[in-house]
């Protein structure tokens, strides 16, 4: 079932604020907000989506923070009553929607905190997807780093042997003796590099980062849709739940994502598709599909962030008087190519997916990044 993968991770006291009660806004208010967030995505170039658990609730799969969520019931020595299996779960309404406004030209980028594998089983092409925190279908060669799909999810979580060996795929051999781990993020793991580089990325050159179902309590998951305000960027929360940056948003939708989704493609012209088996990756005979993140997809884009952001930043240095808040901007900016540079120096491994740096969480310890099955 698939709140017992959170039974296989380490034990973990700070898990963030539990139980907050949800809040939906009226039916006109919905109407006339879905309106606007069509029209902002209408008029953007590039929009980025961030999703968390509250875009698989309605599959079956509970989340962590919410009132009846994974966590807030732990505390209460309780278990979800709702609680599909990975395999068994089917893409929503939400995972579909994404998939089509991609696909349309809508959407450019889709980051996930979700390891329920929906966004894969929608059909939603990896080169439009960031998992920061793993994908219950994906396992990764220990010796050369390539990711594969599977059939089913995988039997173990936290970066441990599944039993399977290298694959290979009709394009390339397996390597010899290459052992398969699952991608699922423990705890104490590090974000996986290629993918924390191209949301850190796209969450900076969006002119409207959304984010769907999550509450963004941790970093640097939660803070990456923020990215965008330093440019003049826009962001859209849509979540039951308060959120941590609320008085950030320039919008807050308070319903079900399936419900914004639904009217937000209506007014775009955007069909949703059902969700069909010959769209699934996981339901291939032989299921072979490599889901690695070509290393040349993540220097394409840091060709088009360093130009972009040189820009903006000189744009905004013409007209600001040196104020603090924009030395630290140049300060984050440096931190990041330096982090770059340093990866580039050190021996490459192709296709690698690895792991990356420490980050804190809300306490302030420093800690690696905190993550749940589907997100939030």
């Amino acid at each position: 079932m698939s709140c017992n993968y959170a039974d296989g991770l380490s034990d973990y006291q700070n898990k963030g604020v539990l139980g907050v009660p949800e809040i939906f806004d009226d039916e006109e208010t919905v109407e006339q907000k879905c309106e606007q967030l069509a029209k902002w995505i209408q008029g953007s170039k590039h929009v980025v989506i961030h999703t968390g658990a509250g875009i698989s609730t309605s599959a079956g799969i509970p989340d962590f923070r919410g009132p009846k969520g994974v966590w807030t019931l732990e505390k209460k020595g309780e278990k979800p009553s709702v609680n599909v299996a990975f395999d068994e779960a089917m893409p929503t309404k939400t995972h579909m929607g994404l998939k089509a406004l991609v696909e349309a030209g809508f959407v450019k980028y889709v980051i996930s905190q979700n390891i329920d594998g929906l966004h894969l089983r929608s059909g939603l092409e990896r080169k439009y997807l960031a998992e920061l925190h793993g994908n219950m279908f994906i396992e990764q060669c220990i010796k050369c780093r390539r990711q594969y799909v599977r059939s089913k999810p995988a039997p173990t979580v936290g970066k441990k042997l599944t039993g399977e060996m290298c694959k290979g795929t009709k394009n390339s051999r397996a390597c010899r003796g290459g052992n398969l781990i699952d991608n699922i993020l423990d705890w104490e793991h590090d974000l996986p590099e290629s993918d924390l580089d191209l949301a850190f990325m796209h969450s900076t050159l969006a002119d409207l980062n959304v984010c769907l179902g999550t509450t963004l309590q941790i970093v640097p998951s939660g803070n990456l849709p923020l990215r965008n305000k330093r440019y003049g960027g826009k962001l859209a929360i849509c979540n039951l739940q308060p959120t941590k940056h609320d008085k950030k948003a320039d919008l807050k939708i308070s319903t079900y994502v399936d419900t914004i989704i639904e009217k937000v493609a209506k007014r775009l012209g955007v069909e949703i598709p059902a969700y069909t088996k010959e769209v699934d990756p996981t339901k291939d005979e032989p299921c072979s599909l490599e889901w690695t993140i070509p290393t040349e997809e993540v220097k394409s884009l840091d060709k088009q962030y360093s130009k972009t952001v040189r820009e903006l930043m000189k744009n905004r240095k013409k007209g600001s008087s040196g104020s603090s808040s924009f030395k630290e901007e140049e300060v984050d900016e440096f931190e990041f190519k330096c982090k770059k540079f340093k990866k580039e120096k050190a021996e490459p491994n192709e296709g690698d997916s690895a792991t990356t740096t420490t980050t804190k969480v809300e306490s302030g310890e420093v800690k690696h990044e905190q993550h749940d099955a589907a997100g939030e």
